[in-house]
């Protein structure tokens, strides 16, 4: 990465020990990278911190980098595009004990960052501005981000990682410098800021939340965030890092519900009024098995994967996981399954075959077949997936054993 830096004469930056790094991303920010960097320095000289303004230029063309430098500003240059790049880049060349984060577009008061240091000062890992309580300002933000988009991605991030946060993607956000650089960030989108929260979260950091401002931006260009693109972006991210969610809620609601139909209708069919539920309605339960075990085991798989590779904790619930569904125990359990499917299905044909394997005029030796061949299928899938698992495991066994020790 090359690096430009400010006349070292400049006091911000003459200081040994830095306590405070006010971050921008700028990617052509010339009409408002200016009253941002001036708002920074002043809050800096205004409340005697030592601290810097630093630019994380992410390819300006338009002469922002110059602005920033002759204002009083540090900027260093990151190539690999992105937003999230561009703030990893200025994380990694940060100097302060402490780092606020924010856009370049004037749309967040750098002038007033007394709440997010005071926090950090405190003892917070994460400090997020919360954009709700502090005011947003007409035409800050479109209809759809502030009822719809940013309320529900908020409560999903509240839900999947009980992050005590009412503003889950507010730009302008505190944190301890080292801690963060401790987590190991690794997206360079837009979805950074819920990568950030979430693995904080993970990590047992401390998170607080303070009120913080939002105005119109400053900028006669459209905005580089795409309202579906990166809002999608947001939820897939959720939704990677949240195996229960995606795959052990969904997969254990498919398992329960067919499981508890199937059972109800082996038997005899069931009628509900004028309606009644049959063989058709079996064999949909015992297809909702299937898919339910297969996500299950897939999700498994996943999250098994995510902890061995540092993307996800070990926790007691993925050490459970680990010998529930160890090579060895899905083996026994998929044969055993197998063995008893074949059995039932073994049955099934016996029965048919004392009727010349003509009309059975019932229906409880489909039934029979049916549910000998949904356990058969269930072991195949659990047998290759406990295969798969010890696959995985093989060459990660050693920063497995050193994940745990850290």
């Amino acid at each position: 990465m090359t690096l430009t830096y400010t006349n070292s004469s400049q006091t911000v930056l003459a200081l040994e020990h830095v306590e405070l790094t006010i971050l921008m991303p700028c990617l052509n920010e010339a009409e408002t990278i200016g009253i941002c960097v001036e708002k920074a320095i002043r809050f800096i000289e205004r409340h005697q911190i030592a601290g810097e303004v630093l630019i994380a230029d992410n390819g300006s063309t338009d002469g922002s980098q110059e602005i920033a430098v002759a204002l009083g500003a540090r900027v260093v240059s990151i190539p690999e595009k992105g937003y999230g790049a561009a703030l990893l880049g200025g994380i990694a060349h940060a100097r302060g004990d402490y780092c606020v984060m924010g856009d370049a577009d004037d749309s967040y008061d750098f002038d007033s960052l007394q709440f997010f240091l005071a926090e950090l000062r405190n003892g917070a890992d994460l400090v997020m501005g919360n954009r709700f309580r502090g005011g947003i300002g007409e035409g800050a933000m479109p209809w759809l981000h502030r009822y719809l988009g940013n309320p529900v991605l908020s409560f999903i991030g509240r839900l999947f990682f009980k992050v005590p946060v009412g503003d889950f993607h507010c730009g302008l956000r505190g944190f301890n410098t080292e801690r963060i650089r401790a987590l190991r960030l690794l997206t360079t989108g837009m979805e950074f800021a819920s990568e950030m929260v979430v693995k904080c979260s993970l990590a047992g950091y401390r998170i607080r939340e303070v009120p913080t401002t939002l105005k119109k931006d400053g900028r006669s260009r459209a905005p580089h965030l795409r309202t579906w693109r990166d809002g999608w972006r947001h939820l897939k991210f959720l939704l990677m890092y949240s195996p229960r969610w995606l795959y052990f809620i969904p997969g254990g609601v498919l398992i329960l519900v067919g499981f508890l139909s199937s059972a109800l209708l082996f038997i005899a069919p069931l009628k509900v009024g004028a309606v009644v539920f049959d063989l058709n309605t079996f064999v949909i339960a015992c297809f909702s098995i299937i898919v339910g075990v297969q996500v299950m085991t897939i999700g498994a798989t996943a999250r098994q994967y995510a902890a061995l590779n540092g993307l996800l904790p070990w926790s007691e619930r993925t050490m459970m996981l680990e010998r529930l569904f160890s090579t060895d125990r899905m083996s026994v359990y998929a044969l055993a399954l197998i063995l008893l499917g074949l059995i039932a299905v073994i049955l099934g044909f016996a029965s048919w075959a004392q009727h010349d394997f003509g009309d059975l005029g019932s229906s409880r030796v489909p039934r029979v077949v049916i549910a000998g061949l949904t356990l058969s299928v269930i072991g195949f899938q659990i047998l290759f997936s406990g295969f798969l698992i010890g696959i995985l495991r093989i060459p990660l066994s050693s920063h497995k054993t050193s994940s745990r020790q850290q």
